[in-house]
């Protein structure tokens, strides 16, 4: 059964096992520098950036407002162009109307288009628990996927391996499910490429039945979007019979003006380009071209809980292009899998707890996977003010557990609210303090300390008490003027 994010531990857990990966902490820095220069140097072009982030936001503040509406609106432009939609209100619902429909093909395999979604329900699981392969076809995923690995980036989902892991991983794992990797293979990228195209190649030929996300359903017309780099979407939207599209309901455009916007926005953003390689588009069935059983599941799972947050629910504007992670200093030193989910980041830091509910210590955990230096806020193409939403989720956090025995953070901020409510509790802390100060007898810093403080010290420095207060020195220093 391949690996699932179900029973992660709390992100501190899993952000202290990445923190000793010292190769995962190269792989990954080298990478977000990569794509952080492509995109500062292409976004720099755009006089009116910032005009497009706003129109951007917008447009889907739109659909929030309306999403009623324009889920409506999509179904029928769908169906009339001959495509059969499906209405799923969570997880369970969507991959059990997904693998009824594989099952009714008699297919046993499907090819796949790289998809957060599917991804985020964990349909590979209930495909394969069905008796049915589910072969992902983006180069990164694949990697993912021979690798018996999980996902730690929305954009490049292999991010955490560099290209010699990458060679070994085919060597080993390609032969069994198919086409081996050709002897004599070298960790370039281009043979690596090749290895892979190679390999999926019979796959699509041979493919009766594709599954896809899309990254933009739009309503006037019914249209889906699929963006990407490397073609192999391309492959699996076209060339098998039955084609089943699995789409978030707040993927929704209002209208095919919406989507020039979007177009500039989402590939600068992620891969540093000003246009993606391959943007495909199509809407519902065409007679003679292409597939011809055509379904849509569109898929709730979450999304209108996070809607009924008027300060939450700007986190569903999300076009999932990754800048927020690439600029994001915890993610860059701990990676994806800390995060417990398909949606690593800061994104993933307030849209993991929205979906699946605060119950968890992961989802209560996640909130705090940030500085707040707000430089994702700086990056989002759609304005999503993230570091509010963090501490918005923070606040929700901390009211989930108001009542009965208070923790040992609580009972810390108790005492240091009495303390530094009167001027004469205050003077005698820092008397204390300064006392411990000459102790330590000039050392910088107290190293570890005893529990419940240990928690900070394991992660920090803690500074040693100063020698005197600032009244002492105030008072000495006048005493010797006099």
């Amino acid at each position: 059964m391949s690996r699932t994010f179900v029973g992660m531990p709390k992100f501190q857990v899993g952000a202290r096992h990445a923190l000793a990966d010292t190769q995962l902490r190269r792989n990954l820095a080298h990478a977000t520098r990569t794509i952080r220069a492509k995109r500062g140097a292409v976004v720099g072009e755009v006089a009116d950036w910032e005009e497009l982030r706003v129109k951007g936001a917008e447009a889907k503040d739109r659909v929030l407002s309306n999403l009623d509406t324009y889920l409506v609106e999509l179904e029928a432009r769908l169906v009339e162009a001959g495509a059969t939609v499906h209405w799923a209100r969570d997880a369970a619902e969507a991959n059990g109307i997904v693998v009824d429909l594989v099952k009714a093909t008699g297919a046993d395999e499907v090819v796949k288009v790289k998809s957060m979604a599917t991804v985020e329900i964990e349909l590979n699981q209930a495909l394969e628990a069905a008796g049915i392969a589910a072969w992902e076809t983006d180069l990164a995923e694949l990697i993912v996927q021979l690798g018996d690995d999980l996902p730690s980036h929305i954009l490049v989902p292999a991010i955490h391996r560099n290209r010699a892991e990458v060679r070994e991983i085919f060597l080993r794992e390609m032969g069994k499910v198919g086409r081996p990797a050709p002897e004599g293979l070298t960790d370039e990228p281009p043979r690596l490429a090749e290895a892979a195209r190679l390999h999926l190649r019979e796959k699509f030929l041979r493919a009766k039945v594709a599954v896809s996300g899309a990254n933009f359903a739009i309503a006037e017309t019914g249209t889906l979007v699929v963006v990407e780099s490397e073609g192999n979407g391309r492959m699996c939207l076209t060339l098998p019979d039955t084609l089943i599209s699995v789409v978030g309901i707040e993927k929704l455009l209002p209208t095919w003006d919406d989507l020039g916007v979007f177009l500039q926005l989402l590939p600068r953003s992620s891969t540093g380009e000003r246009m993606n390689p391959y943007t495909s588009m199509w809407t519902g069935r065409t007679e003679e071209d292409g597939p011809q059983d055509v379904h849509v599941v569109l898929v709730d799972n979450g999304r209108t809980n996070v809607l009924a947050d008027v300060v939450g629910r700007q986190a569903l504007r999300c076009i999932r292009c990754s800048a927020c992670l690439n600029v994001c200093p915890v993610y860059e030193r701990v990676g994806g899998k800390a995060y417990g989910s398909v949606y690593p980041g800061p994104i993933g830091a307030v849209l993991g707890p929205q979906l699946r509910g605060r119950q968890g210590k992961l989802e209560q955990s996640l909130p705090y996977a940030s500085t707040l230096c707000g430089a994702c806020f700086d990056v989002c193409p759609v304005r999503i003010e993230l570091p509010d939403l963090l501490v918005h989720l923070r606040t929700r956090v901390v009211d989930d557990h108001r009542g009965g025995l208070p923790s040992a953070e609580a009972l810390t901020m108790r005492a240091g609210a009495f303390t530094l409510s009167r001027a004469d509790r205050l003077e005698k802390a820092q008397n204390a303090a300064t006392g411990v100060g000459h102790l330590l007898r000039g050392r910088a810093s107290l190293g570890r300390v005893p529990w419940p403080l240990s928690a900070w010290s394991e992660a920090r420095d803690v500074p040693a008490p100063p020698r005197h207060t600032f009244r002492q020195w105030w008072a000495k220093r006048e005493g010797g003027r006099g």
